[in-house]
């Protein structure tokens, strides 16, 4: 298959394409918007290329010293000061800061208002009419949560939405630039506000947080908190809508959705449709090899994590949906350093949002085929813009 028709592929269907790369081609070159880059689809390259220090976040760290004081710089602030955009030490001081606000207990408390958030939105839900699950469930609920995790007050929440929506999408350079800066301005206002006037949410949180003396800078917050906007958010979105659309599709599956069961379930969803096919970009800093292709230095890596999770070698009959699977291992969140931060946010919200929609609306359906709905052009999520659904109790 050709690069153009590969490409034609993917954006139809990713999957397909990331399996006949997977089975002919496991490393290869591609185009995507943001440029060439070579997309990694085994398992044991993927989970070895995670790990691998060689395979840097910050693009100037593959340049030479001459190359580097040539070169313009690396990302915009606050997106160079992301967790995903840097490499250690930086990474290590960032994230053992971030992480002493950001706790696996605080994310575990949440579930009593996470349920409160999806009962409200489905009881505000029409029956007997097509609604768009997308944007009034999948959307406002990880949107509802995060911002309040965050501190962001109720009457900003829709803009938060549409910045994050952008700067997922393959949207054009200067939309992007416009989301990006409105973001980070509206951020770094509402952190002097906190500075001054704190409160019992996390912004207040990574405020507060220090070790040894050290403190997160404002830029350093700011990021953080796009971040969290943009993974928490989106991923979780994204993740409910999928994962709504497969057990339709597939009743022996849905039948599983109970108290007892519904963990594993989540758990194989995550691997069969995980939330972000592709890591973020990395940069391979030496003449390397992968999967027996040899990659130059400074040259772009995608490692794909959804490519991977369907792997037969790691997973036998890997393209099947199966709620008994041993899904130990999977990499829905990553692995290494710069495994999903919000990787216990994600599986919270989806554990209640997914069983909560069909236990209220077990005769819920389709109010379109897959073939009428318009999917987001996105190189790290595959979902429709749009999922009618006709709610019945």
């Amino acid at each position: 298959m050709n690069d153009t028709d590969f490409m034609e592929l993917y954006w139809r269907d990713p999957h397909r394409a990331l399996e006949y790369a997977r089975e002919h081609t496991p490393v290869r070159e591609v185009t995507f918007e943001a440029g060439p880059t070579w997309l990694v689809t085994r398992y044991a390259d993927v989970r070895a290329g995670l790990a691998d220090p060689r395979l840097a976040k910050d693009y100037r760290a593959a340049l030479s010293d001459e190359e580097r004081a040539l070169a313009p710089p690396g990302l915009p602030a606050p997106m160079s000061h992301m967790l995903t955009s840097l490499d250690p030490p930086d990474h290590t001081r960032l994230r053992r800061l971030v992480t002493r606000a950001f706790t696996v207990r605080r994310i575990a408390e949440l579930r009593p208002r996470v349920e409160s958030i999806a009962a409200s939105l489905l009881a505000e839900l029409p029956t007997g009419e097509p609604v768009d699950l997308v944007a009034r469930y999948a959307i406002p609920l990880p949107m509802e949560v995060i911002s309040e995790l965050i501190g962001v007050p109720e009457l900003d929440r829709e803009d938060f939405a549409h910045w994050s929506t952008v700067l997922i999408d393959e949207c054009p350079e200067p939309e992007l630039i416009r989301a990006s800066a409105q973001l980070a301005d509206y951020l770094s206002g509402l952190v002097a506000l906190r500075r001054k006037d704190p409160d019992d949410a996390l912004l207040s949180g990574l405020i507060e947080a220090s070790e040894g003396g050290e403190h997160l800078s404002d830029i350093e917050i700011v990021a953080m908190a796009m971040l969290l906007l943009m993974a928490g958010h989106e991923t979780s979105a994204v993740f409910i809508t999928n994962s709504v659309r497969t057990l339709l599709a597939d009743s022996a599956a849905l039948e599983r959705l109970k108290p007892d069961t519904a963990a594993n379930l989540i758990e194989e969803l995550l691997r069969w449709i995980s939330p972000a096919l592709n890591a973020s970009l990395r940069f391979a800093t030496e003449d390397l090899e992968i999967g027996g292709v040899r990659i130059p230095r400074g040259a772009s890596v995608t490692l794909s994590t959804g490519a991977a999770d369907r792997d037969p070698r790691r997973f036998p009959d890997a393209s099947t949906l199966d709620p008994d699977r041993d899904t130990t291992g999977h990499l829905a969140f990553g692995h290494g350093i710069h495994r999903c931060l919000g990787a216990a946010l994600v599986r919270l919200e989806a554990e209640v949002a997914v069983p909560a929609l069909f236990d209220r609306f077990p005769n819920l359906r389709a109010a379109a085929p897959d073939e009428e709905l318009t999917f987001r052009r996105s190189v790290h999520v595959h979902a429709p813009r749009a999922f009618p659904v006709v709610l019945r109790p």
